[in-house]
């Protein structure tokens, strides 16, 4: 119908082996999944899911644990976080699926791609840390990131959005209250995508990937940035781009740089031809550490 604007984000629940997955959607497509950092739900994507909706079935859900999602009982794991991912599949209806994740977003794709290779047709790995012996070491002597204990008159809600502050833009503050507000809905377990991260064993689990897969990161994001070039060289043919402007925050920071960025990445993956005026520009080829 003319004049009726653009279609609304669909949300559902999925059903997985943990207990029921909240998701939200938009457009049409082959299937794309976007996959969230701690403490964060579905909304991290909220500004991405149009933009990826314009040619892909964009699918955001809030990672077990986190959002609407149900929490599980016990440790959580990198290794649970993606077997959720895979029943969100299979109660979808999806055979072969892009992922796309962030921070610890990334880590559950990786795993997910690792353990099904499959049902991989793409793999973005957006702010990815390399988890191996060393950073297990070194982060077991790090301050914990998020964590904040509840104080009567409120001061918490300042602690956490303190603890993020340094590595969010200043004039930006809508970004942190969205972060503050996921985090407050999983207080009590602020940390525990973080420590299922710092957990897992990605050196034994990177060589199974076989999806083409695009490693990413914001040229300000200190955590990630230094570990590109050991993930380009670990996942056969990767490649490698740098976001100009942003850090952290690099989804909804610069949530058209980004869907733009994946969306030129997945559509040279797809055997239908590029676009006219959409090549991928800023993607490196095979291994390479780009820096704009």
């Amino acid at each position: 119908m003319n004049g009726a604007g653009p279609a609304p984000v669909r949300r559902g629940f999925a059903d997985t082996r943990h207990g029921q997955v909240h998701y939200a959607e938009h457009g049409t497509g082959e299937p794309v999944l976007l996959l969230h950092q701690t403490p964060r739900s579905w909304d991290e994507y909220r500004d991405v899911l149009p933009l990826l909706g314009d040619g892909f079935r964009a699918i955001a859900t809030d990672t077990l644990g986190f959002g609407e999602s149900a929490r599980p009982a016990g440790p959580w794991s990198v290794e649970m976080f993606a077997t959720g991912v895979l029943d969100v599949c299979d109660d979808l209806g999806l055979d072969r699926v892009a992922l796309v994740g962030h921070h610890t977003g990334a880590v559950t794709a990786l795993e997910v791609a690792a353990a099904a290779p499959d049902r991989i047709r793409a793999l973005v790995l957006s702010g990815m840390p390399f988890v191996d012996a060393g950073r297990r070491r070194r982060v077991a002597r790090r301050a914990p990131v998020d964590h904040v204990v509840p104080a009567p008159d409120g001061s918490h809600l300042l602690g956490l959005w303190n603890n993020r502050a340094p590595y969010y833009p200043t004039d930006r503050p809508d970004l942190l209250d969205r972060l503050v507000r996921d985090g407050l809905g999983v207080l009590d377990r602020v940390e525990d995508g973080h420590l299922a991260v710092n957990r897992y064993r990605m050196e034994e689990r990177i060589g199974l990937v076989r999806s083409p897969t695009l490693a990413l990161c914001g040229e300000f994001d200190t955590f990630s940035l230094p570990d590109l070039t050991k993930i380009t060289d670990a996942i056969p043919g990767a490649r490698a781009a740098v976001l100009p402007g942003t850090g952290v925050p690099a989804v909804d920071h610069r949530p058209e740089q980004f869907a733009a960025t994946v969306r030129a990445f997945l559509r040279g993956t797809h055997p239908c031809p590029e676009p006219p005026g959409e090549a991928p520009a800023g993607l490196a080829g095979p291994h390479p550490h780009h820096r704009p």
